[in-house]
């Protein structure tokens, strides 16, 4: 079955991609949950005039995304966390990573970064998708709290 995406769908696509999926997953969750609509020749032609009067706007969007990549690249995060010897009392998931990211001044939303959950002290990296087309690599360190 193939679906226009209305919105970002999490492990299938973005917003106005053509994907294929299987008819249950189409037809019982994502048009029902306005998701998605079908991919008629009609609305696969409505979808090309609308992204082509988006590609000047996209390109501005990815001009600032790349700009806040920069930024981002330049900041040294450092997370403290309580730990017994290299162990951790607990865990540093994607919030924290953000928490970390919004005191050095860039707001960063926690379903953009792809890290893992951490249980250990030293030194990491996360994903950071801030666009479709800008994705990057954080650099982050996780030390233990001097007590």
């Amino acid at each position: 079955m193939e679906l226009i995406l209305k919105q970002d769908v999490q492990n299938l696509g973005f917003k106005d991609d053509v994907v294929t999926v299987k008819n249950g997953y189409g037809r019982n969750f994502l048009i029902p949950q306005g998701a998605a609509i079908l991919a008629t020749s009609s609305a696969k032609k409505v979808l090309a005039e609308n992204l082509k009067q988006k590609a000047h706007k996209e390109a501005k969007v990815v001009a600032d995304a790349k700009a806040t990549a920069e930024a981002i690249k330049a900041l040294e995060i450092k997370i403290t966390a309580k730990a017994g010897g290299e162990k951790l009392f607990g865990s540093i998931s994607n919030a924290d990573i953000a928490q970390a990211l919004e005191a050095n001044g860039q707001s960063i939303d926690r379903k953009f970064i792809t890290s893992g959950i951490v249980k250990r002290t030293g030194k990491y990296n996360a994903t950071i998708r801030l666009h479709r087309e800008v994705i990057i690599e954080l650099p982050y360190e996780i030390v233990a709290e001097k007590a």
